[in-house]
């Protein structure tokens, strides 16, 4: 897997929840999250597995695991492992996205908050940590947040920016001089169709009406989607009605049969088969599963 600063970077939609403030995964090598891209949110990434060669922006260097670092929106980053051809790693990345608006929005309300803005602002270059109690910290939040949830999950993830932000040893990344290689019309164009499927997603929503409203033909429309998205339009269509789904099952106690109506879905039974694609159970699992931990 090959990275070109020089290129395009991919667009990444970060599907976040709606009941959550921030962002969490994890994922081996191979994985189709290992490209050149960049997101809306910022992204605190810590490896725990294999070493490689790291871009952030216009830098190009070297990691292993323990390597910790915070990007700031579309920054474009990304990992490539030295691994044989073959070769399966079950966890490398521990990742965590936010939005800026969280912690700007939350300075109204809690002034301690200001306190992070001179961190945010140097992530605007990429910032790498290299103090190994640093790294041990983190890596030790980063296993707490990955078990928490709700409002426990929050305060780890306050812990560990708070953590970041009296870190010392830490150091930029990109050159000050660098632009980001991402088109303002591209991006302008995305967030236009992203945010009429927003609006309309659960409820049926056909492919050509999208095209039409972003006055396009269906198969333009679909290849630069693709292309711009990283996602098919309708796997992004269930990504999204899926999610939604687990939010209700999680949160309400509303019958199966009527979320699945909710969320778009038209019958039963396509709608239990793309949440059992996705998550891996079925509906009925995933709500007694939720139920059975503590939010």
């Amino acid at each position: 897997m090959h990275t070109d600063p020089q290129r395009q970077p991919d667009y990444e939609w970060v599907d976040q929840p709606a009941c959550e403030s921030i962002h969490y995964i994890q994922h081996g090598v191979p994985s189709a999250l290992i490209r050149w891209h960049h997101h809306r949110e910022f992204e605190v990434h810590l490896v725990r597995a294999t070493s490689g060669r790291i871009f952030v922006g216009d830098y190009i260097g070297n990691f292993r695991p323990g390597n910790l670092v915070l990007v700031a929106p579309d920054l474009p980053h990304n990992w490539i492992s030295n691994l044989a051809e073959d070769e399966r790693v079950p966890l490398r990345d521990q990742v965590i996205h936010f939005p800026a608006a969280l912690l700007h929005d939350a300075q109204a309300i809690f002034p301690e908050m200001r306190a992070f803005t001179p961190l945010l602002e140097r992530a605007k270059r990429g910032l790498e940590f290299t103090h190994p109690h640093t790294i041990a910290q983190a890596t030790a939040l980063f296993d707490a947040i990955a078990q928490a949830r709700g409002l426990q999950r929050l305060v780890c993830f306050l812990t560990l920016l708070e953590l970041l932000a009296s870190c010392e040893h830490c150091h930029t990344l990109s050159s000050a001089w660098h632009r980001p290689l991402t088109d303002g019309k591209h991006l302008d164009w995305l967030n236009s169709a992203v945010d009429y499927i927003l609006q309309h997603y659960e409820r049926e929503l056909p492919l050509d009406e999208v095209a039409l409203h972003m006055d396009m033909s269906q198969t333009q429309f679909s290849k630069r989607f693709k292309r711009a998205s990283g996602h098919k339009f309708v796997d992004f269509i269930n990504m999204l009605r899926i999610n939604r789904a687990s939010e209700l099952l999680a949160y309400s106690d509303n019958p199966i049969t009527a979320i699945c109506f909710e969320v778009g879905y038209n019958n039963i039974a396509n709608f239990n088969r793309r949440f059992l694609e996705l998550k891996d159970m079925t509906p009925s699992e995933y709500r007694k599963t939720v139920s059975q931990r503590v939010l």
